[in-house]
């Protein structure tokens, strides 16, 4: 794939997203998770990103919200869909369906959502969802311990490149290598040439070491796991709650007790000779200094216990010999002395829990020879602490191995588990958006010309859906039954449910607040959402597949001159190729005066007709405009059925081929009703006047 030819991807975007391990994958299944985690991608840019590689997959010009009455639709169902996800990522990912005019896109997504639809919404399964994320990949691991060696340039780049964990050192020959060796506690040779050579210190030669480098630097696998364990171990809860744990190709109960032995800091936990060796590196200078306290504490009560006489001649050969207090020790309290010394080394090993051979090391910090007070050999405490430091580090570096080695093969399971919970994450904002709004999958009928890959591709028999054998129905626009809009700011068992039909071009008519504009904005929503592959708010929907979708809301007052002159500019593009439009207008003559207004719309309406668009026009002046069209525009008609305390009833399902009476009329009507119709003319002061049943019927009498 050429990542530049995407929309939206120029050459520095195109570099980052080749750093990823198989972008072409990412890009196609819109894995925003996986685009943000190249470099300067963030996950906004990721979701636009993966819209531009799935138009241009679907050979898709893009263009279907025509105007911006119908991208606020998509944006208002969008956020919808939003609303239900419960991790960021879903909230990102949901912003990669868009509606879209191409078959073989609208049937991908169809497949999706039908699977996403039969998922169960579980609240535990939602709750567990929480603290799922896409994974880190860590970049800041450096291992400073241990180095990689090497006499050839080229091995040395390549080095740098494969493990950039370690430092990598250029030698001449084993003399160089031994150097290395007093600095780091292991260097690892890549030159077959040190194969035999003798060089104190733990030297390791590995040619093959840039092949394996989880192996060298497990570090890395470790540092991954360890930064998302928390992701991983969610992930390992949704699958489980969900019951999915059959649908990845990881074993579960490995990786957990993997990540169980991890530290957050990526060391390993859970080793209790690992432990015993941190703690006793850790806690020997203080273990030191209280094994001095002891064996002094112990000599100073014996020295002020003990009845030391020492005569004359005995004191004057020991000052002629330059001899001080040891000596005096080495011949009164030598026994006292060789006591404190062995409580004080027995102390310092019972409390860092030495074995035999480091507890010989820590006999050495005190020596035998008599002193007061008693003080530790510097130098036999530096070896001591060297070999509990070797030790642990041994002891880390073999479990660090052992555990990387577990987990290294888990990594893309790993990736694929948490990947499956954020789709998951998805799938279970399409089913809690169709349970909330009543939907059902939508059939579309497609015209001939529907191949699989979109207008006049070759491929694809139908879906399934009605329709779906590519047999052309020219007839088709919508088909709603029981639809209630997701727009309106009501429970959905408050809305009434309304069933519309409309094929070519028909006018809508009815009273005020009778739901005309409720209507339109269901149908938007209906098409937006069907053309998105998504469950649709109706019991049933059957539509054909259009190019895009035209909807011009109400406008506020009459235009200026400029305004009006550019809304029938729109109108008139539109006429010239709108035959795949669908057309929907809200009270197009409030742009201008009535009269002109009428004949506007019925220029408009026959221009869409000869060309076989699907429209609806609201309008009071649906008499009218039927009147000056130069055909038989269909006119349907939401009825107010009367008037109850005041407050219209209506039935807000159209009746077809039908002008529905304005609530004046009724009005009018139920004051008629009310006043009765049998009161006489009576004359006052020679001039007939007219009763009020009589001056009601006249009113009536004029809408007829």
């Amino acid at each position: 794939m050429d990542l530049e030819s995407i929309p939206g991807v120029g050459e520095k975007t195109a570099r980052a997203l080749s750093d990823l391990d198989d972008p072409e994958r990412a890009l196609r299944a819109g894995d925003v998770a996986t685009i943000a985690s190249a470099p300067g991608i963030t996950q906004g840019r990721a979701a636009r990103i993966a819209r531009g590689a799935i138009r241009r997959e679907h050979d898709d010009p893009g263009g279907f919200l025509a105007t911006d009455r119908a991208r606020e639709i998509y944006r208002e169902v969008l956020s919808l869909l939003k609303a239900r996800t419960v991790t960021a990522y879903a909230a990102q990912r949901v912003e990669t369906f868009y509606p879209s005019p191409r078959r073989s896109r609208i049937e991908e997504v169809q497949t999706f959502a039908r699977e996403a639809i039969s998922r169960e919404t579980d609240p535990a399964i939602l709750e567990a969802l929480e603290g799922v994320e896409p994974l880190r990949t860590p970049g800041d691991v450096r291992v400073r311990e241990r180095c990689l060696a090497t006499t050839d340039a080229e091995r040395y780049s390549a080095a740098r490149k494969e493990i950039p964990e370690l430092s990598v050192e250029v030698v001449e020959d084993a003399q160089g290598l031994a150097e290395l060796a007093r600095g780091y506690s292991t260097v690892i040779a890549l030159d077959e040439s040190f194969a035999g050579v003798t060089v104190e210190g733990d030297v390791q030669v590995r040619p093959d070491a840039l092949e394996s480098p989880a192996e060298i630097v497990p570090e890395r696998p470790l540092a991954f796991f360890a930064r998302n364990r928390d992701r991983i171990t969610a992930a390992i809860g949704v699958h489980r709650t969900a019951g999915l744990t059959d649908e990845v190709e990881c074993d579960l109960d490995a990786l957990e007790d993997g990540l169980s032995r991890l530290e957050p800091d990526g060391t390993v936990a859970g080793d209790d000779e690992l432990d015993r060796l941190t703690v006793a590196a850790d806690d020997l200078d203080t273990a030191v200094g209280t094994a001095e306290t002891v064996a002094n504490d112990h000599l100073r009560d014996a020295i002020r216990e003990e009845d030391v006489t020492i005569e004359g001649s005995d004191l004057l050969s020991l000052v002629e010999r330059g001899a001080g207090v040891d000596s005096l020790l080495s011949r009164e309290l030598a026994d006292e002395f060789a006591a404190a010394v062995a409580a004080a080394r027995e102390h310092l090993i019972d409390s860092l829990d030495l074995d035999a051979g480091e507890a010989e090391l820590a006999r050495r910090i005190f020596g035998d020879e008599p002193t007061f007070p008693v003080e530790r050999d510097e130098d036999a405490t530096a070896r001591l602490r060297e070999e509990l430091v070797a030790a642990k580090e041994r002891r880390a570096g073999k479990l660090k191995r052992e555990l990387a080695a577990d987990l290294a093969d888990q990594r893309d399971g790993a990736r694929e588990l948490v990947r499956a919970a954020l789709e998951l994450d998805v799938e279970l904002a399409i089913a809690r958006f169709a349970e909330d709004f009543g939907c059902t999958m939508p059939e579309f009928v497609w015209d001939a010309d529907d191949g699989g890959r979109g207008d006049g591709g070759g491929g694809g028999g139908g879906s399934g859906d009605g329709g779906g054998d590519g047999t052309t129905n020219a007839n088709t626009g919508f088909t709603i039954e029981a639809g209630r809009s997701p727009l309106l700011d009501e429970p959905l068992e408050a809305i009434d449910p309304v069933d519309y039909e409309v094929s070519g071009v028909a006018l809508l008519s009815g009273v005020n607040s009778g739901g005309k504009t409720s209507l339109l904005d269901l149908a938007a929503s209906v098409v937006v959402l069907a053309h998105m592959g998504l469950p649709v708010p109706t019991e049933r929907a059957e539509l054909r597949r259009f190019d895009d979708l035209h909807y011009h809301a109400k406008t506020q007052g009459t235009l200026d001159a400029g305004a009006f002159e550019s809304t029938v500019r729109e109108f008139a593009d539109l006429a010239q190729g709108g035959e795949g439009s669908l057309v929907l207008v809200d009270e197009l003559e409030s742009i201008t005066e009535p009269g002109a207004s009428a004949k506007i719309i019925a220029g408009i309406l026959e221009a869409l007709h000869e060309n076989g668009a699907t429209a609806v026009f609201v309008s009071h002046l649906a008499d009218e405009i039927r009147e000056m069209a130069g055909f038989t525009v269909t006119v349907d008609g939401i009825e107010a059925v009367g008037l109850v305390e005041g407050e219209l009833e209506v039935n807000r399902s159209p009746v077809k081929n039908h002008l529905a009476r304005s609530t004046p009329e009724l009005i009018v009507e139920k004051l008629a009703t009310e006043a009765g119709t049998d009161e006489s003319v009576r004359a006052n002061g020679g001039t007939e006047t007219v009763s009020e049943p009589q001056f009601y019927d006249r009113l009536l009498e004029k809408f007829d």
